[in-house]
């Protein structure tokens, strides 16, 4: 049965208090109230909606805006707009023909494909590389974006001060009205993360947390994550059962060292989690009825609230941690206010462990899958494990694309791209570029970081600040079970993907360890 997008939902109860109380006080309340499911406000999509038929563009749309706002593809059984193209559909979008976006040639035998349709959500790279062949900046009536799949396109997007990463500020309008109260507090704190900031302001707040991710710094907690790795692996990895990989090491262990990095005491680490996931439901996209959006609205306030008080306690008294360095460093209060630090602490909470997760993930299927590849680092870990976390940042890895808004009129590569118009930085494209790339579909351990760098961590202004840390908890997993467990190997039975444009991500990976 088929749902339709307004739906009786369950509504969370009152905004909930900042300590770390179990988190079912915030996911379910008495009263109910009929919504229209909004999307993802950073995509225009939603997570799940694999089968809808997206619907089109208007013509002189310039800004997208959520689905339940009249834009983006459309949630499961509902009709196609005015003018909409649904998947597979051999109809020009004439407004953007005309107007100079670029029209799709069906004539080259190419046909667009919604990205999460449930083969390319589980194997993107053919009908990515087929789309970066066909144009590297086409203009996706379906997804009413411009999808830029090209390395060197790409690049320039992320040097070009007219593509910015300032989509916060134009959502408010489409929040439901029934979550509008606790939308604009959440608004606000995702305003302060770094990501959604272009310069100046976002040097300013990256500098307070840059000598803290510096490689140097991060390096002290190499032996922590050994320690950790080993002992996780001990306790859920014993050789000879079998188990869910993610599970087991890809979730829990990047979970355990961020939260020993930013100073979160054990004793509040499952709501702190909880309340991690649920923001990830709503910057991914997975919070589909406006009771999942309060709630995850929520649980991003309550996660702040959880953070001020954090930085109260480490001011009165500091630890070996994350919060406690930048406090010492003077910045705080000085080159940024306290709202912002905090804000941008969020931020770290949610970003660290969804992408190392499944960069951990990733990498161990990768050379599962491939014997000869495995061999090879079990061969050489020490030079070949951090080699093979790469590769996979090039080849398959935990995010996809990236989203920016053109701030100005700008020429990209022959179009013309309008301000207010959205970009898809697909980066899991320009990865596979041959034009960049040699043998692109290959995975590779021997590939060296002499050549072509990947942009799996982004680049230039955006390059990710965490990558460090990453890199250091991805290796570590996949060095102890490469080189510790000599019969890990995979479990023959299907995989999935969580449904998402954004990331790349596993929902098990069964193995034998």
């Amino acid at each position: 049965m088929t749902a339709t997008p307004t739906e009786t939902t369950a509504a969370p109860a009152g905004p909930a208090t900042a300590t770390a109380t179990a988190p079912a006080a915030t996911a379910t309340g008495p009263a109910t109230t009929t919504a229209t499911a909004p999307a993802c406000p950073f995509t225009g999509a939603r997570a799940g909606t694999a089968t809808a038929a997206p619907a089109g563009r208007t013509a002189g749309a310039a800004t997208a805006a959520p689905a339940g706002a009249g834009a983006g593809p459309a949630g499961p059984g509902a009709a196609p707009a005015a003018g909409a193209v649904r998947a597979g559909d051999q109809v020009r979008d004439q407004a953007g023909y005309q107007s100079g976006r670029g029209a799709t040639d069906r004539s080259a035998g190419f046909t667009e494909r919604y990205l999460l349709s449930p083969a390319v959500n589980a194997d993107p790279y053919p009908y990515l590389d087929a789309l970066r062949d066909h144009d590297p900046v086409h203009w996706s009536a379906m997804h009413r974006a411009w999808l830029v799949t090209g390395h060197e396109q790409l690049t320039h997007c992320l040097r070009d001060p007219a593509v910015s990463a300032d989509r916060v500020r134009p959502l408010m309008d489409a929040v439901p009205e029934g979550a509008r109260d606790d939308a604009e507090r959440a608004f606000g704190i995702l305003s302060r993360w770094m990501v959604f900031n272009d310069p100046p302001r976002h040097r300013r707040l990256r500098q307070v947390f840059q000598d803290q991710f510096a490689a140097r710094a991060i390096n002290r907690y190499r032996g922590f994550v050994e320690r950790a790795t080993r002992a996780m692996a001990g306790r859920r990895a014993a050789p000879g059962r079998t188990g869910d990989l993610v599970a087991d090491i890809a979730r829990p262990l990047p979970a355990l060292v961020f939260a020993r990095w930013l100073g979160v005491p054990q004793a509040d680490a499952p709501s702190f989690w909880y309340w991690n996931a649920r923001v990830g439901d709503l910057v991914l996209g997975a919070a589909q009825e406006e009771r999942e959006y309060r709630t995850s609205l929520q649980s991003l306030v309550n996660l702040e609230d959880y953070l001020a008080d954090l930085v109260r306690r480490r001011r009165e008294e500091p630890k070996d941690d994350l919060v406690s360095a930048v406090l010492a460093g003077g910045r705080v209060g000085t080159s940024v206010s306290e709202e912002e630090f905090v804000g941008m602490l969020t931020q770290m909470a949610f970003a660290g462990g969804e992408t190392t997760s499944n960069l951990i993930a990733n990498t161990l299927l990768a050379l599962l899958s491939r014997p000869d590849q495995l061999a090879a680092v079990r061969e050489d870990p020490a030079g070949l494990v951090p080699a093979a976390v790469e590769e996979t940042m090039r080849f398959d890895g935990p995010s996809k694309m990236s989203i920016r808004i053109a701030a100005a009129d700008l020429d990209l590569d022959g179009r013309a791209v309008r301000a207010g118009d959205r970009l898809f930085l697909v980066t899991a494209a320009a990865n596979r570029d041959p034009d960049r790339f040699a043998d692109p579909g290959r995975f590779d351990v021997r590939r060296g970081t002499g050549g072509p760098l990947h942009l799996g961590f982004g680049f230039g202004a955006h390059f990710c600040v965490g990558a460090a840390l990453a890199r250091l908890v991805a290796v570590s997993a996949v060095d102890v079970l490469v080189r510790e467990r000599p019969g890990l190997s995979l479990v023959d039975e299907p995989l999935s993907w969580q449904p998402s444009l954004l990331n790349r991500a596993l929902t098990a990976l069964p193995v034998r360890y």
